[in-house]
């Protein structure tokens, strides 16, 4: 008599698969290419490179979902129903190096990190499956709730316009800028009695810019956010679950019809195209960049533990030491293949985990489906470039939602944490958030430190991350049960 096959294991029809699959790849598109448009626009890079970060990621993320899900010798893959995406939680350090250092120099760099960062992860993911217990849900939430604050940012960014260059408030008065360029002409004529104008001078921006907080952009990014609501309260099953995209769909519509969003990029770009590695030159490794990234690695992989310990119960499969390594080193080597192939790092996709729960198909099978799907779209540049042209009033509009999304999920997950009987809880979360803004509120503050140490301190993720840990091994200490770890990674995808 044949055993039969565990859910996890089991092989649906081609058609089944690919519809399940697709829903998967919907479910987790909007987040998917979020961060590539973040880091791209901050490096400065032309729309067509930017188009280029879109594919590649996708095709990454293609790669590294198969690998995770299907599994690929003993070593990679826990061969769960698995969906692979690049992480929130290392755009803080990725935008800080692409600011430090923009255009291909910057890209070399940003790549540079990402690679060592992923060869460490791979190397340390055991002993990173051993430490749940330093990232209980009061640490987990505090640092979920600051990756959120710290998006949100640029979700309002997307919307209004960023707060220097081309949309900055303000401008400089066209008048005073004539007048000065008149006067330090005056001053370099032969025989000037003009003294000459002092290197540096330049006018403050004093007369408001009318390419900051459109209000025909905000208009836009209002309507993405109404149709998100809309669909989430009356839509049922697979269309409430992508609202968001739904919603990025409706405003780039209105964004055409309005003229806003044009096509040229889309037709000038290839139909199919290779996504090579190396992109924009051999990578640069620093180290300072190198330790930030790793840091952001092994938070991400303490998530991706508790994860994949709540999704093995979800869907019947125990997961022991070795499978947790196997997974732990798919996000180090998804890492490795995203610095590679001119993307970035990768983690296991909550929201995907939660789509396991709503439509109860426990199958890895339709995870590699949709990997493969994935692969395919990452070969596409017009649908990359179709992306790339969204206007960013209507990622902004969605950026709300999800970014937003992010924080309440700490905020859920806090919500467990005991308050009550235990009144350094509070001191914990409220330091170590406080911590985090620091390089929001004063990004100047570590003007007068160290320059070696800038990358490790302009991180309000990674300062947050630090002092959670610490404030909770001072006050708690660190108990050995994992239970409590694990429901909270369970209530992140709900």
């Amino acid at each position: 008599m044949t055993q039969p096959v565990p859910p996890v294991d089991e092989r649906l029809t081609n058609g089944k698969l690919t519809v399940l699959g697709l829903q998967h790849v919907l479910v987790m598109y909007a987040g998917a290419i979020a961060v590539p448009l973040i880091v791209g626009r901050a490096l400065g890079l032309s729309a067509e490179e930017v188009t280029m970060l879109i594919s590649a990621d996708l095709f990454c993320c293609g790669i590294v979902t198969f690998i995770q899900s299907f599994g690929v010798t003993q070593w990679f893959g826990i061969r769960l129903p698995v969906m692979m995406g690049v992480t929130f939680a290392a755009v803080g350090p990725m935008v800080a190096i692409a600011r430090s250092t923009q255009g291909h120099e910057g890209a070399q760099l940003l790549f540079g990190t990402i690679i060592a960062a992923g060869i460490i992860s791979i190397i340390i993911a055991p002993l990173v499956s051993r430490m749940l217990r330093f990232f209980p849900p009061l640490v987990t939430g505090t640092i979920i709730a600051i990756i959120g604050i710290t998006l949100m940012r640029v979700g309002i960014n997307w919307i209004f316009g960023n707060p220097f260059g081309p949309t900055a408030p303000s401008v400089v008065n066209p008048e005073y800028a004539k007048w000065l360029s008149s006067a330090a002409a005056a001053a370099g004529a032969p025989g000037s009695p003009i003294p000459a104008i002092p290197k540096g001078l330049s006018i403050l921006p004093s007369v408001p810019n009318p390419r900051y907080a459109d209000l025909t952009g905000l208009g836009i990014a209002a309507i993405v956010l109404a149709s998100i609501l809309i669909i989430a309260k009356y839509a049922k099953g697979f269309f409430a679950n992508i609202a968001v995209l739904l919603g990025i769909v409706i405003g780039a519509i209105v964004a055409s019809a309005m003229g806003i969003m044009t096509f040229e990029k889309v037709a000038k770009a290839q139909w199919v195209d290779i996504v090579l590695p190396f992109h924009f030159g051999m990578p640069i490794f620093e180290p300072v960049s190198i330790i930030t990234m790793t840091l952001v690695m092994i938070v991400v992989m303490i998530e991706s533990t508790g994860m994949f310990l709540a999704l093995g119960e979800m869907t019947g499969k125990k997961i022991d030491q070795k499978d947790l390594a196997r997974g732990l080193r798919t996000d180090g080597l998804g890492t490795l293949i995203g610095g590679i192939f001119n993307t970035f790092p990768y983690t296991s996709f909550s929201q995907n985990v939660g789509l396991v729960a709503v439509t109860g198909v426990r199958s890895r099978f339709v995870c590699v489906a949709g990997g493969i799907i994935l692969v395919i779209l990452g070969l596409l540049p017009k649908l990359a470039a179709l992306v790339e042209s969204l206007p960013t009033v209507v990622l902004g509009g969605a950026g709300i939602v999800m970014f937003g999304m992010v924080i309440a999920t700490g905020i859920r997950i806090l919500a467990n944490v005991d308050f009550k009987t235990n009144r350094h809880n509070a001191m914990i979360v409220a330091i170590s958030i406080g911590v985090g803004m620091i390089p929001m509120v004063a990004p100047n503050f570590r003007q007068w430190m160290p320059h070696a140490i800038h990358p490790l301190i302009e991180s309000g993720i990674l300062l947050t991350s630090v002092a959670a840990v610490l404030l909770n091994l001072y006050f708690n200490g660190a108990p050995h049960d994992t239970k409590e770890a694990v429901n909270a990674a369970r209530q992140a995808e709900a």
